[in-house]
């Protein structure tokens, strides 16, 4: 029997049940269950995780990009006990709110640019996506344009996993699984220079890409779309950093047709790109901001939206009721987390951290452009991407597209590194408190997983 130090856990009993029991989200269960079942992870403290079978495991990827503040936070746990004793549920309908929900509402429009007094809440990036497309289709019939219902998004845009956040994204692979496809959702080119930026400078290729924004509107006709929206920096599609150029052509373009411009921060918000949300970073203004993640660093489900002011005073005029909301909106519980997570990045300087380290973890992954696989490394703040190649000079890729970055994450986690497969691209989004050691451990993993990878495909090498 195999026990954990910490917990007298029984792990093959765990992982039975789990094998029996557990339906996993985005898994080949067929694969899965064919592997053996799960990796049991037991606990967990500042950057590091452990499984199991005793297994110290660096997490490069902050869990799914939101344990900002690192594992281990007793005084978010605490929190969350005495707000349980205090008040552990109560909604926020039918006139009503809690402490809690209130203080967090008035603390992210502090943290936003002026402007932004109104927040919404929900349980995750997804709703809060869903929350947008109803917003803004009800909105714009208030200002007597009905026909405003179009968005444009990107393709491999992440938003979600809802049925609207799913259409509303641009992967390919879940609207396969959807089945039909809800109208109204249509999808342009990603500023993705390595792949598509071809003899362009990447400066170029984003003006490029913005004019796809431009093209789109134009084909489906100005006064039918009702929004564009992107990810500053595309996190699911392979940290995506879009040229300098791209967020302010973007945001032009939008202007002049009066199109709403949304910004999802539920990767880059609350401090990933090294200001407290990526649209800083990159030099444009939204209109409406969808938040998660960051928002509580993964401590408690919690996901919000922030409108601009003059959203918002005609949408409350003119409205009426909002036939919109969740059981949990807001939860007690998961707003205190998320006031207290706010508070700690403030008083521990955590955004200002990503900025100061943000040169220094470009510097040692990029020291991996000496082997022959890697083609390109790009980082912004803690956000970096690597990407895998069978020849550097063409930036080629791989046959079956996934399998290489498969084989180097399998590696990754052999090496007790959690670094994400984004079809061959390598991924990275280490929790805030990572330190320069940390980050030199995590670079020596990482180049020992691409090593064995490039010794797996080194007969597909140019």
């Amino acid at each position: 029997m195999t026990t954990t130090a910490r917990k007298n856990i029984n792990i093959e009993e765990v992982v039975a049940h789990d094998v029996k029991h557990h339906f996993h989200p985005f898994t080949d269960h067929k694969a899965f269950r064919a592997a053996g079942g799960p990796r049991v992870i037991t606990h967990a403290e500042g950057c590091y995780i452990w499984d199991g079978k005793g297994n110290k495991i660096l997490d490069g990827m902050s869990g799914l990009w939101c344990v900002n503040v690192g594992y281990g936070r007793k005084e978010l746990a605490d929190v969350a006990h005495q707000q349980m004793l205090d008040l552990p549920y109560y909604n926020t309908f039918f006139k009503t709110t809690t402490v809690p929900a209130t203080e967090l509402a008035a603390k992210i429009s502090s943290l936003m640019p002026k402007g932004f007094n109104n927040v919404f809440f929900t349980n995750s990036g997804s709703e809060s996506n869903d929350t947008i497309v109803r917003f803004v289709r009800h909105y714009w019939k208030l200002m007597g344009k009905p026909y405003r219902q179009h968005f444009i998004a990107r393709r491999r845009g992440y938003h979600g996993s809802t049925m609207v956040a799913a259409n509303l994204g641009g992967m390919v692979g879940m609207h396969e699984q959807v089945g039909t496809e809800f109208p109204g959702f249509h999808h342009v080119q990603q500023p993705y220079w390595y792949d598509f930026g071809g003899d362009k400078t990447p400066e170029e290729f984003g003006l490029e890409a913005a004019a796809e924004v431009e093209k789109k509107i134009l084909e489906l006709g100005p006064d039918n779309v009702a929004a564009f929206i992107g990810e500053p920096i595309q996190g699911a599609a392979g940290v995506l950093i879009p040229p300098a150029t791209y967020w302010p052509a973007v945001e032009k373009i939008c202007r002049k047709y009066g199109i709403l411009i949304i910004s999802d921060e539920v990767i880059c918000g609350f401090g990933r790109t090294g200001k407290w949300f990526g649209f800083e970073t990159f030099g444009f203004t939204p209109d409406i901001v969808p938040m998660a993640k960051g928002l509580s660093s993964g401590y408690q489900t919690i996901g919000a939206v922030a409108f601009a002011d003059h959203l918002i005073k005609d949408f409350f005029d003119k409205g009426g009721e909002f036939y919109h909301g969740m059981t949990y909106a807001g939860h007690p519980v998961a707003a205190a987390v998320a006031l207290r997570n706010l508070e700690i990045i403030e008083r521990e300087g955590l955004v200002e951290r990503v900025a100061k380290l943000a040169p220094y973890f470009n510097q040692k992954l990029s020291t991996l452009l000496d082997l022959p696989i890697v083609g390109e490394v790009r980082t912004t703040g803690l956000l970096g991407a690597i990407e895998l190649t069978p020849d550097k000079k063409t930036r080629a890729r791989f046959a079956d597209c996934g399998r290489v970055g498969t084989m180097c994450r399998d590696h990754c986690f052999n090496e007790n590194l959690v670094m994400r497969a984004c079809w061959d691209t390598m991924v990275l989004a280490p929790p805030f408190v990572i330190t320069e050691k940390e980050i030199d451990e995590l670079v020596a993993k990482a180049r020992r997983a691409i090593e064995k990878t490039l010794a797996d495909v080194k007969g597909e090498m140019a």
